[in-house]
């Protein structure tokens, strides 16, 4: 049974705003009351232009109804719609310059943005630290045999602690590195070094940092396991048979960690911030709740709610609470798949791949509602696997996609003379699907059975004129391999 998404309050971690930038000079109008996207002055923006506009609805249909107004939550209704129009007529007019990364010579599987760097993780077995505005590589810091599978950048003032007991800079930042080779290193961006390399006994797939306390490392093994590192101490605290397959992801939000496994299995953990045993388990949903089977499953939390990628053509929605799923099209045919899902303020991106012709593309969709906006694509785009994203100071949004290529996208001036390299298109089989209770449909199967049949092969891409090549191991399977 198909349902609109309720737009109900969430408690929600404290996440950036959407940027935008409103330019001196251009006209406004009825279809164009902010730029995309919109932040927190840009909603007020289109909060003033949208009561204006309203106000002029309201007096028509008070005029038309023999001057009865109409009620306030038909007037709320009708200025919640009229911004959010004008935030997708934004984004469709959307333009983005892409300058690509080159130096790793294996596939991008993880990323991370500190400042203006950008750090990524390859196949390769190696960590890149990138200088965003000039495009260019700053430090190639070795040290990892194996695949690095995870990263992830501690807050400042975690770094500061570190800093001042290694007689470094205050301002010194660091990155966390996990890697098949069963080791986390972790890293000082300003001298290139590592400082500190913990050895987990297990192939590490998937890590966070937790700041509460002390500070926690939390990380995921290829064997299921879930386990907890000091930040103060750096000594074992906890190690959990959490899984049945690979943890595949692992996220934070406030005391609150993620994981998820390629068996479909989420879990949901406390940080009790304890020496001993600090994760505490509050929910574990296997993968026949969750309908997420056989794939490398990403999540982003929000709230009450969890958002998987698991390599089928929709994102599903799990309210981590009660176990109920929705499933949300992130693509318009059966042989689409969703590698990664990400966050930032009040946009969800989903990639999008298609097995069947090689295009890929990032749908977006606006939050909490999960309202298609636009998809953006470029020729001979790579599948994407995995998003960072960050704000400017002005405003302006930058993100970073890895996979086959490592792409950094800068937002440009909507109106200003510059051309984009990515096309804004619109799906409409996405734009006039509604958020679906979870229930198994005939599209399901399908996929079910296709995706049988790509699996009995291993792992292939396709290719724009038609050709196959094997992908050494599968993806979907950790990136082991």
């Amino acid at each position: 049974m198909k349902r609109q998404v309720a737009d109900a309050s969430e408690a929600l971690p404290s996440l950036p705003p959407p940027a935008s930038k409103i330019l001196k000079g251009e006209k406004k109008s009825k279809s164009q009351a902010a730029p995309a996207p919109a932040a927190r002055h840009g909603e007020a923006e289109i909060g003033r232009q949208g009561s204006t506009e309203l106000g002029k609805v309201s007096d028509h249909c008070q005029d038309l109804s023999g001057g009865c107004p109409e009620s306030e939550p038909d007037q709320q209704l009708q200025q919640e719609e009229m911004e959010f129009q004008c935030l997708k007529e934004s984004w469709e007019k959307a333009k983005f310059r892409l300058r690509l990364l080159e130096g790793h010579n294996d596939i991008v599987t993880c990323v991370v943005s500190v400042d203006n760097l950008v750090v990524s993780g390859s196949r390769d077995t190696t960590v890149k630290v990138w200088h965003v505005p000039t495009a260019t590589e700053h430090k190639n810091l070795g040290g990892h045999t194996g695949a690095v599978t995870a990263l992830s950048a501690p807050p400042p003032e975690y770094c500061k602690r570190l800093a001042f007991s290694l007689s470094l800079s205050d301002k010194e930042r660091f990155i966390l590195s996990g890697s098949a080779d069963c080791n986390v290193k972790i890293w000082a961006l300003s001298i290139g070094q590592c400082v500190r390399s913990i050895y987990t006994f297990n192939a590490v797939t998937a890590l966070c940092f937790v700041p509460e306390d002390d500070g926690y490392i939390i990380t995921g093994s290829d064997g299921g396991k879930v386990q907890a590192w000091s930040w103060h101490t750096f000594q074992h605290c906890q190690s959990v048979n959490a899984h049945q397959e690979a943890v595949t992801s692992i996220q934070a939000q406030g005391p609150l960690v993620f994981s998820g496994s390629a068996d479909g299995g989420v879990c949901v953990w406390e940080n009790q911030c304890s020496d001993r045993d600090p994760l505490t388990l509050l929910h574990h949903w296997s993968g026949p709740v969750t309908g997420s089977r056989g794939g490398r499953v990403t999540l982003s939390p929000r709230g009450d709610k969890v958002f998987l990628a698991y390599g089928h053509a929709c994102i599903k929605i799990l309210q981590w609470r009660t176990g109920t799923i929705s499933r949300l099209t992130n693509h318009s045919s059966i042989t689409g798949v969703t590698d990664c899902v990400h966050q930032t303020g009040s946009l969800l991106i989903g990639s999008c791949y298609d097995v069947a012709s090689g295009e890929s593309s990032l749908n977006l969709f606006a939050l909490p509602q999960c309202r298609y906006l636009a998809s953006l694509t470029w020729p001979e785009a790579p599948r994407i696997l995995c998003f960072a994203s960050w704000a400017t100071g002005s405003g302006d949004h930058r993100w970073v996609t890895g996979g086959r290529d490592l792409v950094v996208w800068e937002q440009l001036p909507s109106s200003g003379r510059q051309k984009g390299d990515v096309t804004v298109r619109k799906d409409d089989r996405i734009d006039s699907s509604l958020l679906e209770s979870e229930g198994e449909t005939e599209e399901d199967e399908q996929s079910d059975d296709f995706e049988e049949e790509d699996d009995s092969d291993g792992c292939k891409e396709y290719q724009r004129d038609g050709s196959q090549h094997e992908v050494s191991g599968s993806w979907f399977r950790c990136v082991l391999q």
